[in-house]
């Protein structure tokens, strides 16, 4: 047993109700979410705006369609909370559904991207395409967020109280394990891209993607007797009640902004490794690797550094600092032509980004209000998919409108160049980082009189080594 517990990062968070391997086994949906979203913003969008032509803007607003989803989190929640199953079951038709979505989104998918790739003359077919692609990002959102909440508080239902927050741990790691999994594995078989390829990829996706949820949520969930209807008026009151919260509104509007932050570059990145540095779509592809990568031994570092006792807003403030160095580093490797310079930055915006959400994270889980604890996260969560999705679509359409202004000679000789709209995306993210760490302030005045919770381990604490 001691053997187990040194080598596997999470074997603490076991316990008689739920063993290790039903525990692994149930990790298996975030591992799909993981992969599907390194499929979506790492490889799609590149591929979609480089070698499709598809403009940024629209790509930008496609990539964002699977947060549309992502208000509804906190309503999802509840109501797989009180859903009236006639089986007894209360999260498990949620996931399946999720499922459902998930695989017909990826499904249609390969069609639609076929219709994009066709040349000029063809308008028709091709914002057929755009539609049909548009339609297909929309389903597999709603499945994402649909199925990441249910499972969450499946694995919250069959958890035993103290082992709870590892038990989160374990799931946000296999999160980026998937990331980091999808992005090398796309980045292996798409390094000789043709459309054939990408349509072969994303339909193994898709069967990929129904075998990891169909094993993660089988025989998961114990049976219980018949549910009765559901109570009137619930969702709303506990709401009301959250927002009574002291500094809850400040609290899940700097999770918004410093997400806004970190995220807007996401659309933009790969197409800018490939359009400026000339990187192809198997080292586009890796960098999503390297961002989760990057927030993955943040998350590791998190463990230790929480253990001093460091505060948990301060370990967000030191996140928002890092990426200041982080974007600066992508912004100069255009002029310095350093394909290495843009990934070691594109790697610590990872770790920053991982620094922040770890410490946003760990102070809804601190919120006095136990019996809300469910709810703040499903706030938390739908806050961060939402500021998430509105700025990818918005670092596409900064990036698009500034560009056109650049090489139409708007805004001077000096500044005609592709890189300008780029540069822009990257540079309003600085700011937005300077905007974080003002909010950021009166927070750390309230975590600083909490209670500490630095004595309980909350992620990959045991990594080997």
């Amino acid at each position: 047993m001691k053997i187990t517990q040194r080598y596997v990062p999470f074997a603490d968070a076991a316990s008689s109700e739920l063993p290790l391997g039903r525990l692994l086994r149930l990790s298996l949906f975030q591992l799909s979410i993981g992969m599907t979203m390194a499929l979506l913003v790492g490889t799609l969008n590149r591929v979609m705006i480089v070698e499709l032509g598809v403009p940024a803007w629209w790509v930008a607003l496609s990539v964002a369609l699977p947060l549309v989803f992502a208000p509804l989190r906190a309503l999802i929640g509840y109501r797989s909370d009180t859903h009236p199953s006639a089986l007894g079951l209360k999260r498990m038709p949620y996931m399946w559904i999720g499922t459902l979505l998930m695989f017909g989104g990826l499904a249609i998918m390969p069609f639609a991207l076929l219709l994009l790739s066709l040349p000029a003359g063809h308008g028709m077919e091709v914002w057929a395409g755009r539609v049909g692609a548009a339609l297909a990002f929309l389903l597999v959102g709603a499945g994402m967020q649909i199925t990441q909440t249910a499972g969450l508080a499946l694995a919250s239902d069959i958890s035993a109280e103290d082992k709870r927050p590892r038990v989160v741990a374990l799931l946000y790691g296999t999160l980026l394990v998937g990331m980091i999994l999808g992005s090398g594995l796309l980045g292996w078989v798409l390094q000789d891209f043709s459309p054939t390829r990408l349509v072969q990829v994303v339909q193994g996706a898709a069967v990929l993607v129904a075998v990891l949820n169909i094993t993660s949520l089988w025989k998961q969930e114990p049976r219980r007797a018949r549910r009765g209807a559901r109570a009137a008026n619930g969702f709303s009151q506990s709401w009301a009640r959250l927002m009574a919260m002291p500094k809850i509104r400040r609290f899940l509007w700097t999770v918004g902004l410093g997400t806004v932050a970190f995220s807007m570059q996401d659309v933009v990145l790969e197409p800018y490794g490939g359009q400026v540095l000339g990187m192809n779509v198997g080292l586009t592809s890796a960098l999503t690797a390297m961002s989760a990568g990057g927030a993955l031994l943040a998350f590791a570092l998190s463990a230790r550094i929480l253990g001093k006792g460091l505060d948990t807003i301060r370990l967000a403030a030191i996140g928002a600092l890092l990426g200041l160095p982080a974007f600066a580093l992508v912004i100069f490797s255009a002029p310095m032509a350093s394909p290495l310079m843009f990934q070691i930055g594109a790697a610590l915006i990872g770790f920053s980004g991982g620094l922040f959400s770890v410490g946003m994270l760990l102070t809804a889980m601190a919120f006095p209000e136990r019996e809300l604890t469910g709810l703040v996260l499903g706030a938390w969560g739908a806050v961060q998919a939402t500021a998430a999705g509105v700025s990818m679509a918005l670092g596409g359409v900064l990036r698009d409108a500034v560009s056109a202004l650049a090489t139409g000679g708007w805004l001077g000789e000096v500044l005609n160049s592709p890189v300008t709209g780029y540069s822009f995306v990257f540079h309003l993210e600085i700011y937005l980082l300077f905007v974080v760490l003002i909010a950021l302030g009166p927070l750390v005045r309230r975590s600083g009189s909490a209670p500490s919770r630095s004595a309980q381990p909350i992620g990959l604490a045991e990594l080997p080594g």
